[in-house]
């Protein structure tokens, strides 16, 4: 299974991007599909999670701003990111769970600016 992160990029404070994850196996394959980042410094965290049923979960400082979706048509899911803040820089990346075993795509940069 192959996970490709993607959509990053330089953002200005309250602005909006959205991310892509592209995956190699159908959505409905995994257990659930979650986004997480990793600022300098600091550990991996959980941004947001969606499960195979569609139900969703975020981290308390991204919700109302963030939300994850996914196209299975496409084996994709989203996160749209809105009213961006200089602490949401970080490199993002997202992670498929199966029993048993996790699949990690790369990462993709999120630089907010003030």
């Amino acid at each position: 299974v192959q996970l490709q992160a993607s959509g990053g990029g330089l953002v200005q404070v309250g602005g909006s991007l959205r991310l892509s994850c592209a995956a190699s196996a159908s959505t409905f394959s995994f257990n659930a599909i979650g986004w997480y980042r990793q600022a300098p410094g600091k550990q991996r965290e959980l941004v947001a999670i969606i499960s195979r049923g569609g139900s969703t979960g975020y981290l308390d400082s991204v919700k109302g701003r963030f939300i994850i979706s996914r196209d299975n048509l496409k084996n994709t899911v989203f996160l749209q990111m809105s009213t961006l803040k200089p602490e949401d820089t970080a490199v993002y990346y997202c992670k498929a769970e199966l029993i048993g075993m996790d699949y990690w795509g790369k990462g993709t940069q999120v630089t907010v600016s003030s």
